[in-house]
């Protein structure tokens, strides 16, 4: 496997042929690269993208420039190569992890191919990763080495297809683990977590009785946090008491009565305490506060 040769075209690279030998590097560890547009040398290749005129997934062919394109997503979103490239490989890649593959094709891969394609129907403006990737390429005022200047974008590339993987596999992991905290819950306005695990998307999913969540935080103290009204939303479900408002330490403790609670924020969101048994009864508070 290490002595594949892969083929992608020379010259200015664009985020679709780099993340591509990005998500190529996690299958091969190592091959013999060239970027070339030379027919020849082309199909003599193992594996050949985003260069060609041929998609053919059983031979190793990977472009999407040819007359028709190569197909495209249910929601129209036609592939560029590194959507053929993780259609092919995607779920090997994420372990055999299908949600996690899904996740990463929705999150990352799927936006790649729409802006590479053109069809920018649901994508956000302002500077992209696809933008990002083309900055590595040399300015007009540089002279250097294109080749030199795509490695340097396939190693960024790999940095974010991992982090990628790494949080599309942390948020399925999570999402089980908050389904059960709210299935064992003993008051379904309070749900508890056992270690800090991201939450809302989850909560708001499955729990419309949800206003609070508790939770340890990372320097062993334990937070109550509010539930958004919607997600990304400032507003919540219920706010914690304003009576707490911007306390810290003893006037908090004694508007609480409890004489290890921390602080609370001043938007009402957030607050905490040294143990979970003061936090729990933060919670008994806040629910009965008018």
């Amino acid at each position: 496997m290490n002595d594949k040769t892969i083929v992608t075209h020379n010259g200015n690279f664009h985020a679709d042929d780099v993340f591509s030998i990005a998500a190529l590097k996690c299958i091969f560890p190592s091959f013999n690269l060239i970027r070339t547009r030379d027919l020849e040398i082309i199909s003599q290749a193992d594996i050949v993208l985003d260069v060609g005129g041929e998609y053919d997934p059983e031979t190793g062919r990977f472009d999407h420039h040819q007359r028709g394109g190569a197909g495209e997503r249910e929601d129209g979103t036609p592939y560029s190569s590194f959507g053929l490239i993780w259609k092919k490989y995607g779920l090997a890649i994420c372990e055999d992890n299908q949600d996690v593959a899904n996740s990463v094709d929705s999150g990352l891969v799927s936006t790649i191919d729409a802006i590479d394609c053109g069809y920018v129907k649901g994508v956000s403006t302002g500077i992209s990763l696809s933008q990002t990737i083309s900055m590595f390429n040399p300015t007009w005022q540089e002279d250097s080495d294109f080749d030199a200047c795509f490695d340097q974008a396939v190693d960024f590339a790999s940095r974010v297809l991992a982090r990628f993987i790494a949080s599309a596999s942390g948020g399925i992991s999570a999402k089980a683990i908050v389904a059960k905290a709210i299935e064992d819950a003993q008051d379904p306005r309070v749900i508890v977590l056992e270690k800090y695990t991201p939450w809302k998307r989850t909560v708001h999913a499955l729990s419309e009785a949800a206003l609070f969540v508790v939770y340890p935080s990372h320097s062993g103290e334990w937070r109550i946090q509010t539930v958004p009204a919607e997600l990304g939303s400032f507003e919540d479900r219920k706010s914690l008491p304003t009576s707490w408002a911007g306390l810290k330490g003893q006037p908090l403790q004694e508007v609480t009565g409890l004489d290890d609670a921390m602080f609370c924020h001043n938007g009402l969101f957030i607050a905490g305490a040294e143990s979970f048994e003061s936090t729990m009864k933060m919670a008994e508070m806040a629910l009965i506060d008018a």
